[in-house]
């Protein structure tokens, strides 16, 4: 890598629909469509920085899980 190569950074936070955690109490990723997700991001160029799974609490009684992910792509010069 170029030491004047630059980059951009998108954060975003993947979680499955609310529903899940209504009816069962709790909602976990599913791991076909989060592949999915890095997958169609990867065709636009952005790799996984870092990624980061944690339980939200959602109306107090329900739990999701979600995974905050920082994708990076190189600016095109």
């Amino acid at each position: 890598m170029s030491e004047n190569a630059k980059y951009e950074y998108k954060v975003v936070i993947y979680r499955e629909a609310l529903l899940g955690s209504i009816f069962l109490g709790g909602s976990r990723v599913n791991p076909v469509r989060y592949s999915e997700f890095l997958n169609n991001n990867a065709q636009e160029g952005w790799r996984v920085k870092t990624m980061e799974r944690e339980i939200r609490r959602e109306f107090i009684f329900f739990k999701r899980e979600a995974f905050v992910t920082i994708l990076e792509r190189k600016i095109a010069s």
